[in-house]
């Protein structure tokens, strides 16, 4: 992939700078980052251009709950890469209540030791 002129948008802070990135031998890191107003911007747009990684959101199917939908969320980032082929799990999965925040739901996503967790708890009907 070249990083030859590209455009980052910074989504660590509502600033959302638009930083942009390029291969560079004179920096320490490797890349010559420019547009940012942290230091954040800089490790951000960076690791965008090595390895993008998002935390995900999404809900799963809930049988026996006071709600059908659980809201659920990655306990840490995923590769980016990844994101499509964790919906489906997410898409598969269906929850029997109770179930409280934090519980972990899937265990260990594709060997990163990411698990999908509730963000909420759903007492039983």
């Amino acid at each position: 992939m070249s990083t030859e002129g590209r455009e980052v948008i910074c989504i660590l802070c509502p600033m959302g700078c638009r930083i942009q990135i390029a291969r560079s031998h004179e920096e320490e890191s490797g890349y010559h980052v420019t547009g940012h107003t942290c230091k954040r911007g800089t490790e951000y747009a960076i690791k965008e251009v090595t390895n993008p990684t998002r935390t995900l959101t999404s809900t799963v199917k809930v049988t026996n709950g006071k709600l059908e939908r659980l809201p659920v969320r990655t306990s840490g980032e995923i590769p980016k890469s990844k994101i499509f082929s964790c919906m489906e799990i997410i898409n598969k999965t269906v929850i029997e209540a109770p179930i409280r925040a934090g519980e972990v739901l899937v265990k260990g996503l594709f060997g990163t030791g990411v698990d999908i967790i509730a963000s909420r708890s759903i007492e039983k009907e």
